[in-house]
């Protein structure tokens, strides 16, 4: 699998291409990061392309600006890590960027595809931020899923009144994406009030395995008797839980 199967499934017109590479002084001038995150670009990024820049008069989707938010582009990058970098590069390219972006990470045989909104800081005039989490997954091996997941992105088939909506579309299908990869089931929720129910048992999902993975590391640890028995009981909760929320998803 490679990033630029998602990008032949993204089926853009040839008008849309930028082919360019970033340069890496040029990403870092762009962002007012601290130190600390300069330093995580500068040693974890080995290579940053912008691949195409998606406007309404190369696509005819609208733009959406109103007082929370401007999209009047989206644009697509490809990013190539060095083995040691950090989790938060990823992150850090999204803050970046100003406008939306469709960012696809190849490192070695895995290629994953993350999303983030944006909106205007409300502290910082002209500023744009992170509006809420990344939304990421990691593409599946050869399998129906990786099929009906390339299948679900070309841009022709988006049912979108603007640029926001595009780009939401998208959204639900890394979603759509990230549940398929614990159910085995790849499909496209059947309302917005269900992209946000099943968003949110996603969110939990992810939580409570984190606090699962957790629980067991402490109870590995643990030499009391009572104490090992207590930690087992936590772990069965949470265990229960992370069945329900999964029968949710």
């Amino acid at each position: 699998m490679s990033g630029a199967a998602v990008l032949d499934a993204l089926a853009m017109p040839p008008e849309v291409r930028v082919d360019r590479k970033v340069a890496k002084k040029l990403l870092l001038e762009q962002g007012a990061f601290a130190s600390a995150d300069r330093r995580i670009i500068q040693d974890g990024l080995e290579e940053l392309n912008w691949i195409a820049a998606l406007k309404p008069a190369n696509i005819g989707v609208p733009v959406l600006r109103d007082a929370t938010r401007d999209y009047g582009e989206i644009v697509v990058l490809t990013m190539r890590p060095r083995p040691a970098a950090k989790a938060r590069l990823t992150e850090l390219i999204h803050r970046a960027i100003p406008y939306p972006v469709f960012l696809v990470t190849s490192q070695g045989e895995a290629v994953v595809v993350t999303l983030a909104h944006k909106r205007f800081s409300q502290g910082e005039a002209g500023k744009v931020v992170l509006d809420g989490e990344l939304v990421g997954a990691t593409l599946p091996a050869e399998s129906a899923l990786q099929v009906d997941f390339l299948a679900s992105l070309a841009l022709n088939i988006q049912a979108a009144g603007n640029l926001y909506g595009l780009y939401q579309g998208w959204v639900e299908r890394i979603e759509a994406l990230a549940v398929a990869c614990l159910t085995g089931q790849f499909f496209l929720p059947e309302s917005p009030e269900r992209a946000v129910e099943r968003r949110a048992a996603l969110d939990k999902h992810a939580r409570l395995e984190r606090e699962l993975a957790r629980l067991r590391v402490q109870a590995g640890k643990e030499r009391q008797i009572n104490r090992r028995v207590a930690w087992n009981l936590e772990i069965k909760t949470v265990e229960r839980s992370l069945k329900d929320v999964y029968n949710r998803l």
